[in-house]
């Protein structure tokens, strides 16, 4: 099936020349008064036009913020809860609206926003909506007179600043516990990506109380740093890449407010033997799971992006994932037919083609891709790479840097403590793979790896459920899991005495 693009008569999606930030629940104008052109990175053409708000606009936001959160902090849990599920049942009702918004705007392929981002961002609202049904504070037992509240409080107005791989979803992981702690919160979407999020307001807007959510577009680097700097604001949470993620958490250190980062990975993708023991479903599954480096057109933190696979199996292995990998269907992001869309930005592309050069010159072995496909018509001018495979070795550029594009970089290891030493041998840590057959050896694995996630005979799985989030240089904090209202709550403490007995210090 392919889906019309947004605008064109049939489509699910309308557009309107140019966009407003969503403040205190209305559209307003920026303050600059001025705008920027928003690409659909298929056809290189212009969407419509986004704000290019400045510093003020931020103060506005954070002005109508301020004015709802005491109110929303104040609200029940079962009233909160009311509302995400309401939220939930609204991204449910447009589903197709928005899942073809973000694929136009974002490249990713609507197979994938259909099947994956737009119901799993509905699930996290309703998964934090149970949860803070469930959340209790608690009492110890000081003393016979003595009694120790704790209770949950939020934050207060919170800043969250979105990536571009994962708009949709990623705003969702933020503001699903966000809102469901009582914070209210100001967003500030990826500048490649602004417009899908703008889409969600219109359609989740009206069922929240004006102010509890808004968002602010412009540059990263004025907007972004001034929510970030901003005094106002009781906690800033970021996904991006690592060296922003350094300067958010000095504008945080300067306020003395906590921060959850969501920075970069180079993950390892391990496959021993066993795999290939037999030519069954399971050997299929591990083929998949390689091939998916490719997923989100590598646009991902926790892309697969450096497969290991154990050297007595590469030979047979290799070759059925490089046929896998020759079948991927590359085009029309909209054609429900399509595995791999184009890139975010041209930016993507050129940074994706000069790390396949770097890789060449360094001496690793293209063995599929590596060069921009040529496409006919409107696609003609779009940002699309090929699905590349780089075989070499572990101290090279290509497996130790994040290049955010469907670049995969292979290499072989002899057992178990080599391909341990190998997945290691990075500084990052957010995620990683194992596959095997043998339970006690994938455990193993799975405990040494330094990784915040390690998906173990799968990949690419994101309940909202299950804690995500990195070591070393991938991040601080984690984003999912009813942990999160812990992150966007402070405990108040009330020690209480009953009896009528002097301390006895003075």
């Amino acid at each position: 099936m392919k889906y019309e693009p947004p605008g064109r008569p049939g489509s699910p999606v309308d557009v309107a020349p140019r966009y407003e930030n969503f403040i205190g629940g209305k559209w307003q104008a920026p303050t600059t008064g001025e705008y920027t052109p928003n690409l659909c990175p298929a056809t290189a053409k212009p969407i419509c036009e986004i704000p290019k708000s400045g510093a003020d606009d931020i103060e506005l936001a954070l002005d109508a913020a301020h004015l709802a959160q005491e109110k929303w902090g104040e609200a029940s849990t079962t009233q909160r809860a009311a509302v995400l599920n309401k939220v939930a049942d609204a991204i449910d009702a447009h589903r197709e609206e928005l899942a073809v918004a973000e694929s136009w705007e974002n490249g990713k392929p609507v197979r994938e926003t259909l099947a994956a981002d737009i119901p799993l961002a509905a699930d996290h609202f309703r998964y934090f909506a149970a949860a803070i049904r469930a959340e209790e504070s608690s009492i110890t037992e000081i003393d016979k007179d003595t009694i120790a509240y704790h209770f949950h409080e939020p934050l207060g107005v919170v800043g969250q600043i979105i990536p571009f791989n994962f708009p949709l979803l990623m705003a969702a992981w933020k503001l699903a516990p966000a809102l469901a702690a009582g914070n209210a919160t100001v967003i500030k979407p990826a500048s490649p990506t602004p417009w899908s999020i703008l889409k969600l307001m219109e359609v989740i807007g009206d069922h929240l109380p004006p102010g509890v959510l808004n968002v602010v577009n412009g540059p990263g680097a004025d907007i972004g740093k001034a929510l970030a700097t901003n005094k106002r604001i009781a906690k800033v949470a970021f996904t991006g890449e690592t060296t922003t993620g350094r300067l958010i958490m000095q504008y945080a250190a300067q306020n003395i407010i906590p921060v959850t980062l969501e920075l970069g990975g180079k993950s390892p993708n391990i496959f021993f033997n066993d795999v290939a023991a037999k030519d069954d479903d399971f050997l299929n599954k591990a083929v998949e799971g390689l091939v998916l480096y490719a997923f989100n057109k590598g646009e991902v933190c926790t892309c697969p992006s450096r497969a290991l696979i154990q050297e007595d199996i590469y030979e047979e292995f290799m070759a059925r994932c490089l046929e896998r990998i020759r079948a991927i269907k590359q085009g029309d992001p909209l054609d429900t037919a399509t595995m791999i869309g184009p890139q975010v930005s041209r930016q993507q592309v050129e940074k994706i083609a000069s790390y396949v050069e770097i890789g060449q010159k360094e001496g690793a072995e293209l063995l599929v891709g590596g060069h921009r496909p040529t496409l006919d018509g409107e696609f003609a001018d779009g940002f699309f790479f090929e699905p590349t495979v780089l075989k070499g070795h572990n101290r090279m550029r290509v497996f130790q840097e994040e290049i955010f594009g469907p670049v995969l970089a292979v290499t072989t290891f002899k057992d178990e403590a080599e391909a341990l030493e190998i997945a290691n041998d990075t500084l990052y840590g957010l995620g990683a793979g194992v596959w095997s057959r043998d339970g006690a050896l994938a455990y193993r694995m799975g405990r040494a790896i330094k990784a915040g996630r390690v998906w173990t005979n799968c990949y690419h799985q994101y309940p909202a459920g299950a804690a995500f989030g990195g070591y070393k240089v991938s991040g601080i904090g984690r984003e999912t899991h009813k942990m999160m209202l812990d992150h966007y709550s402070q405990t108040k403490n009330l020690l209480v005495s009953y009896g009528t007995k002097p301390l006895g210090l003075f």
